[in-house]
């Protein structure tokens, strides 16, 4: 089985105690050498303080490549660029481009009036400023918002010719939705690369509102082995693993070269998964 590369996706902290605990899984989930980590980001100005100054402290204190989340939601271009300007000159050089969630309660997406429309405006933006190299988002089982799957897909091409290296999709559970998804991109002349993206279940509660919020579907039987699970940590970490490692093998053996995970900002269970896969020299188990 070909060891692929991975990446890791981490939140910024909100609190001290949040703090310790992401740089705790930082640390440990470096020894499994990602090509980069990113950092989300959402709406408002504290919360972009907080992506910045996690991604300036990777940058200055490791050896990792940050990727800084950006999106279009509530913020002019001019705001948006001269965010871009400041990861630049603080030695970020990768961007992950997202059209962005709405406010809570806002009813829906409305882009700001002096703002980016949409994702690949922001990547041909973003490319303005400088010479990025920029991720943007796929999705496998199409947006809840696109009118159609083959206007998903035109959007996603949009993107990747304004500039876009890579897609990095929205997780999923059913490997074939990935499959016949890359099959279609493919068929439309889209040659980047699209990265899978795994969530690997912390709290099958979270995970289902996750995945009904981002139109993902779930498989029949993976609720029912959660809940014989109990509240036995270890037996829902094992499902867990279980999940997550046959979800990725099998990617690996359709010829998937990169996996991103979603890390929660938990390093013991993604360590476990890449330890099974043959990633990395010192991953951290979670269970024997």
């Amino acid at each position: 089985m070909t060891t692929p590369l991975v990446s890791f996706e981490f939140f910024p902290p909100k609190t001290a105690a949040m703090e310790q605990t992401l740089w705790q899984a930082i640390t440990r989930l470096a020894s499994l050498a990602p090509r980069f980590v990113s950092v989300t980001y959402g709406a408002g100005g504290s919360t972009r303080a907080r992506t910045h100054a996690t991604v300036a402290r990777i940058r200055r204190e490791t050896a990792l490549e940050p990727a800084a989340h950006l999106t279009c939601v509530g913020a002019s271009r001019e705001e948006i660029d001269a965010v871009a300007r400041d990861y630049w000159n603080a030695g970020i050089r990768h961007i992950v481009a997202l059209r962005g969630d709405p406010p809570a309660g806002a009813g829906g997406y409305a882009p700001h009036p002096g703002g980016y429309e949409r994702a690949a405006d922001l990547v041909a933006g973003l490319k303005r400023v400088a010479d990025f190299e920029i991720s943007v988002a796929a999705y496998p089982e199409t947006h809840p918002e696109a009118a159609s799957a083959a206007a998903d897909l035109d959007n996603l091409k949009r993107k990747l010719d304004a500039g876009a290296t890579r897609a990095i999709t929205q997780f999923f559970f059913d490997v074939d939705h990935y499959l016949r998804f890359r099959d279609r991109v493919a068929a439309a002349g889209i040659t980047a690369s699209i990265v899978p993206g795994i969530l690997p279940i912390v709290d099958f509660a979270q995970a289902k509102k996750f995945a009904t919020a981002c139109g993902a579907s779930l498989p029949a039987g993976l609720e029912t082995e959660f809940a014989a699970a109990g509240e036995d940590p270890r037996a829902r970490a094992a499902v867990s693993q279980r999940v997550a490692i046959a979800q990725c093998r099998r990617l690996i053996a359709a010829g998937v070269e990169a996996l991103h995970f979603y890390t929660l900002n938990r390093a013991e269970l993604v360590g476990a998964i890449c330890a099974s896969l043959g990633i990395g020299t010192s991953a951290i188990a979670l269970a024997e």
